[in-house]
């Protein structure tokens, strides 16, 4: 074999190998953009629903894509492509309106249209109170605490959990909000410890536009990792039993 076909066969076997990662990345990219974006989740805003630690698929094609579902959010153009509607109840990724750099998770809560407000605790949705059931108190693995835990169902019939860490608490009692047209009301299930659209003046009224994606499976999960440094102790941290759950 001489040593130009030699060299010719590594030459070839480098192009051939750098196709496949190009092709590789291209994949990737169009799973990203289209289909499923990972998210975790870096605050207990979403407790017992979701965790610290949390890792999730976000499904991208469930309302459709705006500049937002692009890589970087270049403004290539306004409102939605193949839009839908989200249904009250969902998880969905949104960007935050006051931020459109930062990524918030909650649940959506009120349509366009809706009049939402908190009274004493308890979540008003057009004037009806939304069903609240007291269920076993959620224990928290990040201190060992005992949270009072109620189960509500909202008027699609949409049940989930929410955590009341105290009686009173600062947005417990609320202005009625009007939700615009185009617009959606969010809020986090740790009622006592989420910053959602009860609050105007730092989240508000989400536009669809800004919508990301809806939340839909864990798949990995894990706790307090502390010491950081020692590498032993992912494997008694991790989560087990949240692997591979849907998020309702």
């Amino acid at each position: 074999m001489s040593v130009s076909t030699d060299r010719k066969r590594k030459e070839g076997g480098l192009v051939e190998g750098g196709r496949v990662i190009i092709h590789a990345l291209l994949i990737a990219l169009v799973i990203r953009t289209l289909l499923f974006q990972p998210f975790n989740i870096p605050s207990g805003s979403m407790k017992a629903t979701l965790l610290i630690g949390d890792y999730l698929f976000v499904s991208k094609y469930s309302y459709g894509y705006s500049h937002y579902s692009l890589p970087l959010s270049p403004p290539l153009f306004s409102g939605r492509i193949l839009g839908s509607e989200p249904q009250r109840g969902d998880v969905v990724v949104f960007r935050l309106p006051k931020d459109d750099s930062t990524d918030y998770i909650k649940r959506v809560i009120g349509l366009p249209g809706d009049r939402i407000q908190m009274k004493d605790g308890v979540l008003y949705i057009n004037g009806a109170a939304v069903k609240k059931e007291r269920v076993e108190d959620f224990l928290d693995d990040e201190n060992g605490d005992h949270v009072r835990r109620f189960r509500e169902t909202l008027p699609n019939g949409v049940v989930y959990e929410v955590l009341d860490l105290q009686d009173n608490g600062f947005l417990d009692n609320t202005q009625e909000y009007l939700v615009p047209a185009g617009h959606y009301f969010m809020m986090g299930d740790n009622r006592d410890n989420s910053t959602d659209s009860r609050v105007l003046s730092a989240v508000g009224y989400v536009p669809f536009e800004n919508l990301i994606g809806r939340a839909q499976i864990i798949f990995f999960s894990i706790g307090d990792m502390e010491p950081a440094w020692h590498i032993w102790s992912w494997p008694w941290s991790v989560r087990w039993s949240r692997l591979f759950t849907i998020v309702r």
